[in-house]
């Protein structure tokens, strides 16, 4: 609950830091208006850690530019046409923008961009009334012209104009809307959660580039299951995720199997909880929430109903993979995040049969290498995908993994599993079996790769004497 006299006290000690005030006198002893605006306005009433500070101010670029050069070790103006000049200033990062009052085509999101005059006018063209607050410095008054401290209160997310005018100004707000529920815990008006469902087709003028960046700053969110909950209810999602809506797949009455798309919002929540677990001060891991939303997206494409009531989904770790990846590139996701997602997906099966019968330690050592570097991220997924509430089975596979977990450990220990390679590298292999490079040698690699894996460690000598055996049985 917001306490407003502690809310002023923070908005106090906020304006009165060193690059704040800093700031302020220099634009005041420059004859100019500057106001604190946005997201540090907000969370320092809210209570919460604000982080990079945003002002905004009725001079212009090259006026701004010329105030801050003398109080910052570094200026860039990389966003001067849009108005905006960022400095260094007492060791902060700031960014400094005029007063904005832009029109948009409604066509490309594309803004005309046109300085404005007042403070006042500034705010209310903003995403949401929380957003459309701000602090004169250094007189230090609170302006908030759109009722953003009344929906703080209220715990509520609202547009300052009408919502169809806001999202039609910037589709992408309606993402943003799902972003600040998870990230504040609030709820979205009613009357803008309308909007956002009857536009969500307009969203289609966004870049995949910059749906991207809001899905990833939602997944960084504490609690992300929130904004998804209301990106699927609206149909949002469908837009440019639709594979997470299709896990509410129709039950038949006499075919029974769990609701896949609770099961997978559930592992992604159980996910975020062992990962700040396990890693408590780690920024969010995207690329594994990432695959605990969509490990199971093949499913709908794999299910098949059987006699006796039964339902199968084969391969559907496999049809899931292929269809992230093509998701994933056509929202722009770098290769690294785009190989670690599929890569879980493809794996995220593999356990259970561990949990069915114990493995041998060359299957240990054959999953670990499988994982490779997403071994941490695997057993997090793994863990995470166990849902059922039969008290008894989930028992059973906590105890499975565990032991997994420390049979890898002890052979890890044993065997330095972590550099999992043959005793003989490409070069001696040639040496030993005079041959040059080519096919022969991989082949060659990968059959001492299965020994090490099936025997362990062999030793220089053993593993030049199998490699002869296996060369001279070639013919």
């Amino acid at each position: 609950m917001l306490n407003m006299a502690e809310g002023i006290a923070r908005l106090g000690a906020l304006a009165a830091s060193p690059v704040v005030d800093t700031l302020a006198r220099a634009f005041a002893s420059a004859g100019h208006d500057l106001a604190i605006v946005g997201g540090p306005v907000r969370d320092a009433l809210l209570g919460r850690a604000t982080n990079d500070l945003d002002f905004t101010t009725d001079a212009r670029p090259d006026d701004i530019l010329r105030i801050v050069k003398p109080i910052s070790t570094a200026q860039w103006d990389i966003g001067r046409a849009f108005g905006t000049i960022g400095a260094k200033v007492a060791g902060e990062h700031v960014e400094i923008t005029t007063y904005r009052a832009d029109s948009y085509d409604g066509l490309t999101r594309k803004p005309t961009v046109e300085f404005g005059e007042t403070l006042e006018g500034d705010l209310v063209r903003r995403d949401f009334t929380v957003n459309a607050m701000a602090l004169r410095v250094p007189a230090r008054t609170l302006v908030d012209p759109t009722g953003g401290v009344e929906d703080l209160v209220a715990q509520r997310l609202r547009t300052p104009a009408d919502p169809a005018v806001s999202f039609g100004d910037d589709p992408l707000r309606m993402l943003r809307a799902a972003r600040f529920s998870s990230q504040l815990g609030f709820d979205v008006d009613p009357a803008t959660v309308d909007a956002m469902a009857e536009l969500r087709q307009t969203l289609s003028i966004v870049s995949p580039e910059r749906i991207q960046g809001e899905l990833v700053r939602l997944l960084s969110t504490a609690d992300p299951v929130r904004g998804i909950r209301l990106l699927v209810d609206t149909g949002l999602i469908g837009e440019f995720l639709p594979e997470v809506p299709a896990l509410k797949l129709e039950v038949d009455e006499h075919h029974h199997h769990k609701d896949v798309y609770e099961h997978s919002l559930t592992v992604l929540r159980q996910a975020i909880d062992l990962e700040q677990s396990r890693n408590p001060d780690a920024p969010a891991d995207v690329p594994l929430r990432l695959a605990a939303l969509l490990h199971d997206i093949g499913k709908p494409a794999t299910r098949r109903l059987e006699p006796g009531g039964g339902v199968t989904f084969y391969h559907h770790d496999i049809k899931g993979a292929r269809m992230a990846r093509k998701r994933l590139n056509a929202l722009r996701f770098d290769s690294d995040t785009i190989g670690v997602v599929t890569r879980l997906i493809e794996l995220h099966l593999r356990f259970f049969g561990y949990a069915e019968g114990a493995w041998t330690d060359s299957a240990v050592r054959r999953y670990v290498r499988d994982a490779g570097a997403e071994l941490e991220r695997l057993h997090i997924l793994t863990r995470a995908d166990v849902t059922t509430r039969n008290a008894r089975k989930a028992g059973r596979l906590a105890r499975a993994y565990d032991d997994i977990e420390r049979r890898i450990d002890e052979l890890a220990a044993q065997e330095e599993l972590d550099a999992m390679r043959p005793e003989l590298d490409g070069n001696r292999i040639q040496e030993v079996l005079g041959i040059t490079p080519g096919r022969e040698v991989g082949e060659a690699y990968r059959f001492l790769l299965d020994l090490r894996l099936d025997e362990g460690i062999l030793g220089e000598d053993e593993a030049e004497r199998r490699l002869r055996e296996w060369w001279a049985a070639r013919g």
